[in-house]
C-alpha cells in the first residue's frame, strides 16, 4: 500500500481507481506516493447533511471515508434545508485546487427518521432499488396462477405432503420439503421454486436479476433480486398454489449419507406454511399432529427430526465446524422507531432446514461435475496464514493449546469449539475464529467447502433471492433437457465474470445490511444516554476497551481517559492493560458494567464509562 498525504488526496476522493508512483518515504516509515493518473471516479453521487452557511451551501458525506465536501452553488439546492439528508450530484470531481462540486438531486429527510438508515445505505452502496422499463411488465404478464400449459410434462408432487418452513416475518417461500422413513434410512425430498422457468436469459427480467445478484434484507425492508410479482408471488411456495419447482429426491442411509438423488422438473402444491417456532414447539410438545387435519405432514416432519438427527452425526463425523452466531432482532414501534434490540434465537427447527439444504446443495454441486458444467461453485478457502498467526496468537494469550502444526483442518476449528464450551469467553473466542476466516465466494470451478468440510459445493435451494442459485437451475435444466456439455450456452471464462460478479454483490449486500445494524443500534442507543448496562470486554486495544452489551449485543468503546487515573500498559500478546501504579488489569472477556455517555449516529460510534 502507499500513504497519500492529505495534499495529494485532494483530487481524489476514496474508492478512486489510479495509477501512482513511489515518491518517497514518510517519517513513519511509509511509502509516500502520488497520483499520475485518476483511471475511474468511483462516486458519481454522495449521500450526505445538507449544510449551508454565510452564503455557502455544502453537502457533508456521510460516509466518513469520502474526506471532502461537496460545495453546492445556492442555485442547485433543489430547496434542502440545513440539517436535511440530501442525495448530491457531483458534477465537477475534486482537483489539486477545488473540491467537489455537486447538485442536489434528491432529498431524503430528517437525519434519524424511521426508515432513514435504510435510505441512506441504499444509495451509500449503490444498491439498485428502482426496477428499469420492462422488468415489472414481463414479471405482470406471468399472471398469478400456475396454468396447465406450464405444468405439461413436469413431475407430479402435488399429492406429497410438501411445507415450507421459514420465520414468522418470510414472505419470498424457495424451499419446501418432505420426508418419509424407510427400511434402512430415509428418503429426503427438497422442492426449489423454479425461477428459471420465469427468467429466461437476456430478458430484461434476467438482465436486471444479475445485475443485482441477491436480495438485500434490512429490517423491515426488502430490496428483492425480482419484482414482488415474481418474488412473493408466482415464484413463492405459497400454501395450497400450485407452484413450478426443481425437485432434489435423494435417499439418505441411517449414517447420514446419500446414497441416491434425482433432479426433476416439477409442479407442486404446499400443504403449509410453518415457521420455525411453531415447528419447534410442536414437536417438544409430543401431540399427535402440527394441525388438525394435516396427519400426513405431522408424520413427514416427525421423520424430517429424525433424518436431521443423523445428518448432524454426519456433519460432526466429517468436522465441519458448527460457529454459534449472535444475531440480533430490531423490534419498532407504530412510527416505525427502534423500540428494542433483542437476542435472536435458534432452535433445532431453523438447523432441520439448515442441514436439509445443505445435502441438497451438495447433490447440486456433484450433478454439476458430474456433468462437467461450470459453476457457480460455492467455494471457501482455509484461513489465510496473516489471518492464522494472529489467531494462533490470540488463542495461547487467552490459554489455549493450538491444535494444529502447519495447516489447519476444519475439525481442528471444530475440536476447538467444543472445547470451549461453558467458557465465559466463549462468544469472544467463537468471534475471533469467525473473523480468521476466509470470505467464501463463487467461482466456476469447485475447490471445496473448508467451514462445512465438504468436497463440493454449490447454491441450489435459493434462486428467488441468489443469482447463483438461478445459474445452478439452469445447468441442472440443460441436462435434463438431454443436452451435452458441449452445448451449455456459458462458458467457463463467463462463469469467471459471473461468479465475480455475484461474490462483489452479496458483499456488498452484506456491508449495506450491517451498516444499517450499527446505524440503528446507535438511534436506539441514544435512547439510552446516561443508562447503565453489564457487558464483556471483547477488545483491548493501547487506545481504551471495547465492549458488547449482554442485553442486546451493541458494542461500544471505554476510551482510555476515561479508565480510573493511572499510566497503562497495553500488552498486544494477552490483549491487557496494566495500571502502572494501582496493578488494576483490564482483560478479553472480563466483566464489566458501563454507562452509556455519548453517541455518534454518522460515524456508529457509542461511547461508555466504567461504572464498576
Amino acid at each position: 500500500d502507499l500513504y497519500l498525504s492529505p495534499r495529494r488526496m485532494r483530487s481524489v476522493l476514496h474508492g478512486d481507481r489510479v495509477l501512482a508512483s513511489v515518491v518517497g518515504v514518510d517519517g513513519r516509515g511509509r511509502k509516500e506516493g502520488a497520483v499520475r493518473e485518476i483511471l475511474e471516479r468511483a462516486h458519481q453521487r454522495v449521500v450526505g447533511h445538507f449544510v449551508e452557511e454565510s452564503g455557502v451551501a455544502l453537502v457533508v458525506p456521510d460516509d466518513p471515508r469520502i474526506n471532502q465536501d461537496v460545495l453546492i452553488p445556492l442555485s442547485e439546492t433543489a430547496g434542502a434545508r440545513p440539517g436535511q439528508v440530501v442525495v448530491a450530484e457531483i458534477v465537477q470531481q475534486p482537483g489539486p485546487r477545488q473540491p467537489p462540486l455537486g447538485r442536489v438531486v434528491e432529498i431524503l429527510g430528517k437525519s434519524g427518521a424511521p426508515g432513514m438508515a435504510t435510505e441512506i445505505a441504499i444509495r451509500n452502496f449503490n444498491l439498485p432499488y428502482e426496477w428499469p422499463d420492462g422488468v415489472e411488465a414481463q414479471a405482470d404478464a406471468f399472471g398469478e396462477k400456475v396454468t396447465s400449459k406450464m405444468a405439461k410434462g413436469r413431475r407430479d408432487l402435488r399429492d406429497l405432503p410438501l411445507v415450507t418452513i421459514d420465520g414468522a416475518d418470510a414472505r419470498d417461500f424457495d424451499d419446501a420439503v418432505y420426508a418419509q422413513k424407510r427400511k434402512n434410512g430415509w428418503r429426503l425430498v427438497v422442492a426449489i421454486a423454479d425461477v428459471s422457468f420465469y427468467a429466461e436469459p437476456g430478458t430484461p427480467l434476467d438482465t436486471e436479476a444479475e445485475n443485482r445478484a441477491t436480495s438485500v434484507y434490512f429490517p423491515g425492508r426488502v430490496i428483492p433480486m425480482l419484482p414482488e410479482a415474481l418474488s412473493n408471488g408466482l415464484c413463492s411456495l405459497r400454501p395450497d398454489e400450485d407452484r413450478l419447482c426443481l425437485v432434489c429426491d435423494m435417499s439418505i442411509n441411517e449414517q447420514g449419507k446419500v446414497t441416491r438423488s434425482r433432479f426433476d422438473a416439477a409442479v407442486m402444491r404446499s400443504q403449509a406454511r410453518l415457521t420455525y417456532e411453531q415447528v419447534w414447539d410442536w414437536l417438544v410438545s409430543g401431540e399427535d399432529e402440527i394441525r388438525e387435519g394435516q396427519a400426513a405432514v405431522s408424520a413427514s416432519l416427525r421423520d424430517l427430526y429424525g433424518l436431521y438427527k443423523a445428518l448432524r452425526k454426519a456433519r460432526t463425523r466429517r468436522g465441519a465446524i458448527d460457529f454459534e452466531s449472535s444475531e440480533v432482532q430490531f423490534q419498532f414501534d407504530e412510527r416505525g422507531a427502534v423500540a428494542d434490540i433483542i437476542p435472536y434465537e435458534r432452535n433445532d427447527a431453523h438447523m432441520l432446514i439448515e442441514e436439509c439444504m445443505i445435502t441438497a446443495n451438495v447433490e447440486a454441486a456433484m450433478f454439476l461435475l458430474r456433468n462437467r458444467l461450470p459453476g457457480p461453485f460455492r467455494a471457501h478457502e482455509p484461513p489465510p496464514p496473516d489471518k492464522l498467526t494472529s489467531l494462533e496468537e490470540f488463542l495461547r494469550g487467552v490459554g489455549l493449546r493450538v491444535p494444529w502444526k502447519g495447516r489447519p483442518k476444519p475439525r481442528d476449528f471444530e475440536d476447538l469449539v467444543q472445547r470451549i464450551k461453558g467458557r465465559e469467553d466463549q462468544h469472544l473466542i467463537m468471534a475471533v475464529m469467525l473473523r480468521a476466516q476466509s470470505l467464501a465466494s463463487y467461482q466456476a470451478a469447485n475447490t471445496g467447502h473448508f467451514g462445512l468440510a465438504l468436497e463440493a459445493y454449490a447454491h441450489f435451494t435459493s434462486p428467488i433471492r441468489r443469482y447463483p442459485d438461478l445459474l445452478v437451475h439452469r445447468a441442472i435444466h440443460h441436462v435434463l433437457e438431454h443436452r451435452s456439455a458441449k452445448g451449455y450456452p456459458v462458458g467457463r471464462d463467463r462463469m469467471d465474470k459471473l461468479a465475480e460478479q455475484c461474490s462483489h454483490r452479496s458483499r456488498r449486500a452484506e456491508e449495506a445490511e450491517r451498516d444499517v445494524n450499527e446505524r440503528l443500534k446507535a438511534y436506539f442507543m441514544e435512547q439510552h444516554i446516561g443508562d447503565e448496562f453489564g457487558g464483556q470486554v471483547t477488545g483491548v486495544t493501547s487506545f481504551g476497551l471495547f465492549v458488547e452489551l449482554d442485553r442486546n449485543g451493541v458494542s461500544g468503546l471505554v476510551h482510555i481517559t476515561s479508565l480510573p487515573n493511572d499510566y497503562y500498559h497495553f500488552d498486544p500478546v494477552v490483549h491487557r492493560l496494566t495500571g502502572d501504579r494501582s496493578g488494576k488489569v483490564f482483560q478479553l472477556a472480563q466483566r464489566v458494567t458501563v454507562k452509556v455517555m455519548a453517541v455518534n449516529v454518522d460515524d456508529r460510534k457509542i461511547d461508555f464509562e466504567l461504572v464498576r
